[in-house]
């Protein structure tokens, strides 16, 4: 069985669980909390992030890999695209994702959330400002500009559609928006991956992290009870 070290309200984790779950693969979740890591962790996960991945004795870290070592492995359904075009237009937005968006949010959970809780410490406010104000803003506007159907790419989920919400999911538990009038589109293809029942199921497991750390849950309504 597929084993994937991580722990909910991480992105990137997420991304490997949802595409599990689309995929219809069997899994169990192996706890690992990056700022507390068990022993002898490098040796999954050279770089000491999370998700990692065990599969009949294959050890595996990234999640953008990791997804693609499941496309390979497991076929059944596609979330990287066969044409050409739209299967490297699915990986830049996922690398689109994990690289400018990603690494802003996961600032904001450092700040909100690890700063108080862990490291017993007050967050600075100047980075929350600076990051709300200055770096996400433009990130969305080229997501917003991207959407113009259901998808993201093509007429079916691909892994940039995973990637896209689950970002959202937790920029959303940290109490943060977006604008109704700004990102219509985004916010419409953030609800309906949620309604998915990958995300639902998913939703379903993060529930004892969301407690643990106090996350908002507001924005579920009418879409997860």
């Amino acid at each position: 069985m597929l084993k994937i070290y991580g722990v909910a309200p991480s992105i990137h984790t997420r991304k490997v669980i949802i595409a599990a779950l689309e995929k219809n693969i069997q899994y169990e979740i192996q706890p690992v909390f990056p700022f507390d890591p068990p022993a002898g962790w490098q040796s999954l996960s050279p770089t000491g992030r999370i998700p990692a991945v065990e599969d009949d004795g294959f050890a595996l870290a990234d999640s953008s890999v990791i997804v693609a070592y499941l496309e390979k492995k497991y076929p059944q359904t596609v979330l990287l695209p066969l044409q050409s075009r739209e299967h490297a237009q699915a990986l830049w937005v996922e690398e689109y994702c994990d690289g400018q968006i990603a690494p802003h949010v996961i600032a904001l959970f450092q700040q909100r959330i690890l700063a108080p809780q862990v490291r017993k410490e007050p967050p600075d406010e100047s980075v929350i400002a600076d990051i709300l104000t200055n770096k996400l803003p433009g990130n969305f506007d080229y997501l917003e500009t991207l959407l113009q159907g259901e998808y993201a790419v093509g007429n079916s989920l691909t892994i940039a559609d995973i990637t896209i919400a689950s970002n959202l999911l937790t920029y959303h538990y940290l109490g943060c928006t977006l604008d109704e009038k700004r990102y219509p589109r985004l916010i419409a293809h953030f609800e309906r991956m949620l309604r998915r029942a990958s995300f639902q199921t998913a939703l379903k497991a993060e529930e004892a992290g969301r407690q643990r750390f106090g996350l908002q849950r507001d924005f579920l309504s009418g879409i997860y009870q």
